[in-house]
């Protein structure tokens, strides 16, 4: 996420490192490169104006300029800066009214319908039942998607066939809702490919009569400059309640992100981080900004964790290791938790100094690894899945070849069970995300090494080469002994 963006302004507090104090001329240096890295980053310039001129007022006070660490001290200030232009943001949906109505709007191709499905999955996991509202009659196949996306959240959908006034199918599901004992209605409007007169009468009559509790804009975070301009237009018709951003896993250089609550006032609420289901954010305003700077987000990752993964599962798994009776099939369902797609490479990136890490996950084919993981288990039997101690040597090649591995990768898989078991064991979740923060990673793929130091990285050719000369000119020590 906005990686251009976290690369310039690192090398821009990195260029104060090793000076004994702030000064007026380093500090003029290092403040010029926070500017270039957030106008090439498509930062409205009155924002970055703005923002510069609070930075530079902090950054030039007694306090700072007396400080013996004059990068870790303007490092603080941009943070804190960074959280003013993005925040106050109240993340929560105030979900109290026994029917809360959600009207979803913004332009074609934002994502909007995607994000209501979405939403509905998020409201899910907080114990309330979503109602997603097809009142999209305009685009072809609208309803059609909708349908899809409550299907695989697994929200009921209200459509009416050959219907023509959006206005009428939304007072009708309304209505549905109430009978049927469902909490929140979430309204999939109709958009355009432009802002128009037409597609902004229409929202205003829908926001009129129906009376929605909360009017959200879904917006791609990719458009820069002209997501800002739509959120400034629809508020100037809707008065939005908030602003869902999208599309910020991909080539997103962050300037609608950090334009966006300063041009029109509208706070982000939510963000897209993915094109799965599970990737809808909450935004904190302080946790981005951390994130910006490469600083990390681990209370997002715990959260994360804690809404992500099977708790049930996880509690028999915690069981199973207390009575010594973890075996290979636990293993796998544990895996298949974590290797959903780009759910490890998310998690990742939340953990303060492993955004490099993720990014060599990227292009990682996890689907692939858990196939080869899944094979190499189902391949031995009931008594070795139970009791991994009891497998040879000649089981190890039995194994290998029953499911088109090598004995190598059989072994390699034994090693992380025999590591992820141990990590395991009588880890409360918090303990679990401190040995991932302090290297103890396991790595189910097999593709990361860890360094000599536990850090995770991954090592380079010469430097694995250099390590096995040093293994094998210990080892022929040993032999001469």
């Amino acid at each position: 996420m906005f990686a251009s963006l976290q690369d310039n302004l690192r090398t821009a507090l990195k260029s104060l490192r090793g000076k004994g104090k702030l000064t007026d001329a380093n500090m003029r240096d290092g403040l010029r490169m926070v500017e270039e890295a957030m106008i090439e980053a498509d930062v409205a310039y009155p924002v970055v104006q703005d923002f510069m001129a609070r930075v530079s007022e902090e950054a030039m006070g007694q306090k700072v300029l007396k400080s013996l660490n004059p990068d870790q001290q303007l490092v603080g200030v941009v943070h804190e800066q960074l959280i003013q232009l993005l925040g106050p943001v109240d993340p929560s949906l105030h979900l109290e009214k026994d029917v809360t109505v959600l009207m979803m709007c913004g332009l074609q191709g934002a994502g909007k319908t995607t994000t209501c499905g979405k939403l509905a999955r998020l409201i899910g996991t907080e114990g309330k039942k979503a109602l997603l509202v097809a009142a999209d009659l305009q685009r072809p196949a609208a309803v059609q998607q909708l349908h899809v996306v409550g299907e695989s959240v697994g929200a009921k959908v209200y459509s009416e066939e050959n219907a023509s006034d959006p206005i009428a199918v939304c007072q009708n599901a309304v209505k549905f809702a109430r009978e049927n004992g469902i909490n929140v209605v979430i309204l999939d409007t109709a958009g355009r490919l432009a802002i128009d007169e037409e597609l902004m009468e229409q929202l205003k009559t829908i926001d009129r009569k129906i009376g929605p509790d909360q009017c959200f804009l879904v917006v791609d975070g990719m458009t820069g400059q002209d997501a800002v301009n739509s959120a400034k237009a629809f508020n100037d018709a809707l008065e939005l309640d908030g602003v869902i951003m999208t599309k910020l896993d991909g080539d997103a250089r962050g300037g609608a992100l950090l334009s966006v609550k300063h041009v029109t006032g509208v706070p982000i609420k939510f963000i897209g981080i993915s094109e799965h289901m599970d990737g809808l954010e909450p935004f904190y305003a302080d946790r981005m900004a951390g994130r910006i700077l490469g600083m990390g987000d681990v209370l997002s990752m715990v959260e994360m964790a804690q809404r992500e993964f099977d708790q049930d599962e996880a509690m028999k798994a915690q069981k199973a290791l207390e009575a010594g009776s973890f075996t290979l099939d636990d293993f796998k369902r544990q895996l298949e938790q974590i290797m959903r797609p780009g759910l490890m490479k998310k998690m990742l990136g939340m953990m303060p100094g492993f955004g490099d890490m993720a990014n060599m996950l990227q292009n990682t084919d996890h689907e692939k690894d858990m196939r080869r993981l899944r094979g190499i288990i189902d391949s031995m039997t009931r008594e070795e899945r139970r009791t991994p101690k009891v497998i040879t040597p000649t089981r190890r090649q039995r194994i290998a070849a029953g499911s088109g591995t090598s004995p190598q990768e059989v072994n390699e898989l034994l090693k992380q069970f025999d590591a992820m078991s141990s990590m395991m064991k009588g880890a409360s979740p918090s303990e679990l995300i401190g040995k991932m923060q302090r290297g103890d990673l396991v790595d189910p793929t097999g593709k990361m090494k860890k360094n000599k130091v536990g850090t995770g990285k991954r090592l380079s050719t010469k430097e694995r080469l250099a390590q096995k000369k040093v293994r094998d000119k210990a080892l022929r020590k040993r032999k001469k002994r």
